[in-house]
């Protein structure tokens, strides 16, 4: 593999969050300024290719693998989806969230222990979370928690209104059911 291939990759996996110069100068084992002149390769890359979708962004101290504003439309139309419910690996993600907020994604994930970008990224078309800040540190990953839509959405007045999560691992022990959320009818009730 190429430093190239290796930049793509990582800026990749790092999803919506970036990177840090610094970061990839760090784990590709090469000085900054290679590390821009690799940006700026990849960069030209995608917008010499007609049939890519990606594009480079370059914040103050980030690098970010996005879609092309082109796709924007398209984007909206897959983001408002063709129904409003949510998978079920959207509103476990959903539940962390609430309950640990703010999180951030690697920390959702390690919860889960499965990736979990898209359903942050529903979520958050849904305005069901938004970001909080970010934390102080390498990479600067973003804090998550959920917005006033959530709590509109579950008939809640305040976070302190969600389910006791003790009373929900006792339920799990002794099998009973278990709703994270209410039913979603704002009236505050649990189904």
């Amino acid at each position: 593999m190429t430093k190239l291939s290796e930049l793509e990759a990582i800026l990749f996996i790092v999803g919506e969050e970036g990177i840090a110069l610094d970061e990839i100068s760090h784990i590709l084992a090469i000085d900054k300024e290679e590390v821009l002149r690799l940006v700026a390769e990849l960069e030209e890359r995608y917008e010499n290719d007609t049939t890519s979708a990606l594009h480079i962004l370059e914040t103050e101290a980030h690098i970010v693998l996005t879609t092309k504003k082109e796709l924007a439309p398209l984007l909206k139309r897959y983001a408002q989806g063709t129904s409003n419910t949510l998978s079920q690996a959207a509103v476990e993600t959903l539940a962390i969230i609430a309950y640990k907020q703010p999180i951030t994604r690697v920390e959702i994930e390690q919860i889960r222990g499965v990736q979990v970008s898209g359903a942050v990224q529903r979520l958050s078309a849904h305005n069901l979370i938004e970001e909080k800040g970010r934390v102080e540190g390498p990479g600067r990953p973003i804090l998550y928690g959920t917005t006033s839509y959530f709590l509109d959405y579950f008939g809640l007045k305040s976070l302190k209104e969600l389910p006791d999560i003790q009373e929900m691992e006792l339920s799990l022990k002794e099998d009973a059911p278990l709703d994270l959320f209410f039913d979603g009818t704002n009236e505050g009730e649990q189904s």
